[in-house]
């Protein structure tokens, strides 16, 4: 499996997460000018959550966070404010998370989310 099939496979397992908690899958791979938004769910409140994700063999040496730096978060930031205004969300209640998604040996993915990783 190649990188790019591994994010996508990685940026799945998370949306799937994510609707298991109850969320409503609202965008995935959303391209904006700014960047790209990997997945964005609606929680049960209302709440929009703009998910990175980050997604590492298990070999990995550094936490695939560590990789949502200064700038990235501003690219993010501002790829989310043109994305809720594209879809008059304006006003709703945003929250980013990243989730770091490695590979199991049993083919399938470990999810870890951590919320409100960065504030806008």
């Amino acid at each position: 499996m190649n990188r790019a099939e591994t994010g996508h496979r990685g940026e799945a397992a998370a949306a799937r997460w994510y609707q298991k908690q109850g969320c409503r899958l609202l965008a995935h791979n959303f391209h904006t000018r700014m960047g790209e938004l990997d997945v964005v769910v609606q929680e049960p409140d209302g709440t929009i959550v703009i998910c990175e994700v980050k997604t590492r063999s298990s070999d990995a040496v550094s936490r695939p966070a560590a990789a949502v730096n200064a700038a990235k978060q501003k690219r993010l930031i501002l790829a989310a404010q043109h994305y809720l205004q594209c879809t008059g969300q304006s006003d709703a209640p945003v929250r980013f998370d990243v989730a770091e998604v490695f590979p199991l040996d049993s083919g399938r993915w470990m999810v870890h989310i951590i919320r409100g990783a960065f504030l806008a």
